[in-house]
């Protein structure tokens, strides 16, 4: 039986660790905080102009108006994101829902740590790096390789999709 590489040991932690975060938090906790960071994204991409030009009084720099728009709207969205999801995490406890939320989040944890996986192997695939012994000698890396691959067709054809409506991206 041959060795398990290095690399592939800490794919493997990568994947388990996250997976175990989301089982202690649940899977209630873990949507509503990608939700609530993907909405603080968008909030502050979408409105930090427009609050920016309402801060002209205040901040005289350009740059630095801009930045305060995007940061506030980014933290006040984080914030209200944040006790939102407190709330509906105490009613998923006392509704007796925690070992589902658990399980569900054990699954969400799983496909995080698969993205964070492939989205490094993707990066690190076009480096020199990918050259080297360790990397060579990954039983995992090539199957992720795989996976990368398709997602990356997948998500050029989305944003071509959104393009072709007319939204940016």
């Amino acid at each position: 039986m041959e060795e398990i590489a290095a690399v592939d040991w800490a794919i493997i932690i990568v994947v388990l660790v996250s997976t175990l975060i989301s089982i202690m938090r649940g899977f209630v906790k873990e949507a509503l905080s990608l939700a609530t960071l993907i909405a603080a994204i968008l909030i502050a991409r979408v409105f930090g102009p427009q609050v920016a030009d309402m801060l002209v009084d205040f901040i005289s720099v350009p740059s630095l108006r801009l930045a305060a728009a995007y940061g506030g709207l980014y933290l006040a969205t984080m914030i209200i994101g944040g006790m939102i999801n407190y709330l509906i995490y105490q009613i998923v406890s006392i509704s007796g829902l925690s070992s589902i939320n658990r399980i569900l989040g054990m699954g969400f944890g799983f496909v995080r740590g698969g993205l964070i996986v492939v989205v490094a192997v993707a990066i690190m695939a076009r480096m020199p790096i990918s050259e080297d012994s360790w990397w060579q000698s990954s039983r995992l890396i090539p199957q992720v390789i795989v996976i990368a691959d398709g997602l990356q067709i997948f998500v050029i054809d989305k944003v071509d999709e959104f393009k072709a409506h007319g939204i940016s991206i």
